[in-house]
């Protein structure tokens, strides 16, 4: 039928065509028929118009007749619309589905393409149909049957307006909770006059009345430095999506002597009240965490991160230290013995603050060994220095580390708080009592079930931490930290602070301190650092091949031999002694894994980077590994979360500036 009326179409078209062709070439051979000729012209084209419309309603009435199958009389006495396709095109429909979607005009044998844009038969026949907007009207459809050739396809228009209404509405007013914390307040607010204190407080509360005052929310406080927010989804959604600008009102409210900075936990889209709040405080440690100034949003998806531009404040009291090291001295007269252990790749700040956590154990008299992978070490001068000094008994290797332990054994995790990253996941594992001492900023999949979290994103190492701990044992002279060891943990200090020059506090140079006291020297500290001459060559090819893409030094290498990896972490320090530097890359192709090792002078936060390809470390130096990647695909993927970290640090800025101006 469809092709008979394809063809009767056509005909017309055509017979129309040579008339008017006929027309204008008698119009050329005498121009006093110009104007008949238009005439006639126009008159041909209003006829197929009007002949080719009265036919199609002719069509449909012929359609909607009596004269119909039962099927077709099922379709029609049905309250909601139906459709009937063939080949793409309209061939019947019922009279709800004229007066609804057509406004009682007829389009038969029309494209259903012309006459409902964006409906798709592919989406109808899936389960849940297609979401289908007309108009005002919202729809399901659901439809079956064949989309192309002769084969019919029936669609059924399910109005449901008032229902996705309601619906998002629901989800538009579902409550976020937001639990804010003042995180400088302890250590810098509190310290300033009453006055100077109360004006600042008064000008971050005026902020915060202002932020939540221009959603539904509400705002209480519930202590000296904390609030809680409740504000709805609708309003969430523009927060996020001027990424957190609070953030930046606030810290522009201090001034050199007195810096402001926020922390904010939200709970997102919980099934109760209670369920967000548990969700925001989640969400708050998470931020205070990695370093404060930022915000954390845990959703049932996991955890967005904004902001995390200031570095962290440095906390003046010792007293968490001291408890930690009272807790931990009680936990260690507990256990059988005690086994500890780093990340992989273990470097010397991960060696060092492991051997000042074996002389912990010592002092309490317990026995402990360090679980190392020493061909993969980062830290072999180190190792073979305590070798030379006939203690090489205290490291073992992490296939026998798992066989020595029984039941009651402590494990010890340093320098790292990420369960993918330990030097050995099933001594983790296997372990009843787990102890964790890092300093990098928090990550999502960290280690939650520990009896001792003692983790401090302030500090510059895992080795400053441990240097602190050992302080607060009592010991004898025989039984205190020896020099190498105290060696060891000044070599890891120097490390991560690159030579005491990035990420320091007070509190690191009286590590230090206690460390030269212990017998640490400083020139055999710094032979720890000395690399082979083929190291350095490595190491000299990675900068020469270094290229500057907004801003970074990034190199691409898939020639290192895997026992190189000690040169990666080298080369990215070396580039930032480059002018114009603000941070840089190194990627290497390994023969088993893409490393990357990323540094920064603070200017750039690398640990965003990184966690963009799944790695996590500080903002001043973070790295990631991937695998089963190319090195182009690594290339790729690392250009991309730069271009995209400077995009939103833009983003962040024009809005800062546009809130200044107002």
């Amino acid at each position: 039928m469809k092709k008979r009326i394809v063809a009767l179409d056509i005909m017309l078209v055509v017979l129309s065509i040579s008339c008017i062709a006929l027309g204008i070439a008698l119009a050329v051979v005498k121009p006093v028929f110009l104007i008949p000729v238009a005439v006639l012209i126009l008159l041909v084209f209003l006829g197929v118009y009007l002949n080719i419309r009265l036919f199609r309603r002719k069509m449909t009435k012929l359609l909607h007749g009596t004269q119909t199958t039962e099927t077709q009389a099922g379709y029609a006495a049905l309250k909601i619309p139906v459709l009937v396709l063939s080949g793409g095109r309209i061939a019947w429909y019922n009279d709800a589905f004229r007066d609804d979607l057509l406004g009682g005009e007829d389009t038969m044998l029309l494209p259903v393409g012309k006459v409902l844009p964006g409906f798709m038969c592919e989406l109808a026949k899936e389960k849940n149909g297609q979401n289908f907007e007309f108009g005002s009207r919202r729809y399901t459809v659901y439809g079956s049957g064949v989309e192309i050739g002769d084969g019919l396809f029936v669609a059924y228009f399910v109005d449901n307006t008032q229902l996705k209404w309601q619906a998002g509405e629901y989800l538009a007013t579902r409550p976020s909770v937001l639990m804010i914390a003042l995180d400088t307040y302890d250590e810098i607010l509190k310290e300033l006059k009453e006055s100077e204190r109360t004006r600042i407080i008064g000008a971050v509360e005026n902020a915060l009345d202002q932020f939540i005052g221009t959603t539904t929310g509400f705002l209480r406080r519930v202590s000296t430095s904390r609030y809680l927010a409740v504000v709805e989804e609708r309003h969430m959604h523009e927060i996020v999506q001027n990424r957190f600008s609070i953030l930046d009102t606030v810290r522009g409210i201090g001034d050199e002597n007195a810096a402001v900075t926020l922390s904010i936990g939200v709970g997102r889209l919980a099934p109760t009240l209670q369920e967000g709040y548990e969700m925001a405080v989640q969400a708050l440690d998470m931020a205070l965490g990695r370093g404060g100034d930022q915000a954390a949003v845990k959703s049932k998806e996991g955890f967005d991160f904004y902001g995390g531009v200031s570095r962290s404040v440095e906390k003046r009291s010792k007293v968490k230290s001291r408890i930690i090291a009272a807790a931990l001295k009680d936990l260690i007269a507990q256990s059988s013995d005690v086994l500890i252990m780093g990340h992989k790749s273990s470097d010397l700040d991960a060696v060092g603050a492991s051997i000042g956590m074996l002389r912990f154990c010592r002092i309490c008299r317990k026995p402990a060994c360090i679980v190392v992978n020493e061909e993969r070490s980062l830290a072999a001068n180190l190792i073979e220095e305590f070798r030379k000094a006939g203690r090489g008994t205290d490291f073992i290797s992490p296939d026998d580390a798992v066989d020595a332990m029984d039941a009651n054994t402590l494990v010890i995790i340093v320098d790292t708080h990420v369960k993918y990253l330990l030097e050995c996941a099933p001594l983790y594992e296997r372990a009843k009592n787990v102890v964790v001492i890092d300093h990098h900023r928090k990550c999502v999949g960290h280690i939650d079930n520990s009896v001792i979290f003692y983790h401090e994103p302030y500090a510059s190492s895992a080795s400053e931490l441990v240097s602190e701990l050992l302080q607060y044992l009592d010991t004898d002279k025989e039984n205190r930290l020896q020099p190498l060891e105290a060696q060891a943990l000044l070599a890891g200090i120097m490390l991560d602070t690159r030579n005491f020059a990035l990420h320091t506090g007070v509190r690191t140079f009286e590590a230090a301190a206690y460390l030269r006291r212990m017998g640490a020297q400083t020139q055999e500290v710094k032979k720890l650092f000395n690399s082979s001459f083929e190291d350095y060559a490595y190491k000299a090819q990675l900068v020469t091949d270094a290229e500057i893409y907004m801003g970074c030094a990034v190199v691409f290498a898939d020639n290192l031999p895997e026992e190189m990896s000690v040169v990666i972490p080298q080369a990215a320090n070396d580039l930032l002694t480059i002018n114009g530097v603000q941070a840089s890359f190194v990627a290497v192709d390994t023969g088993t894994q893409i490393t990357i090792s990323a540094r920064s002078m603070g200017e750039v936060n690398v640990q965003v980077i990184m966690e963009a390809l799944g790695g996590g470390g500080h903002l001043t130096m973070a790295g990631a590994q991937l695998k089963n990647c190319t090195l182009e695909d690594a290339k790729h993927r690392l250009l991309d979360a730069i271009a995209d970290y400077r995009e939103n640090r833009r983003k962040a800025e024009a809005m800062k500036n546009n809130t200044n101006g107002k």
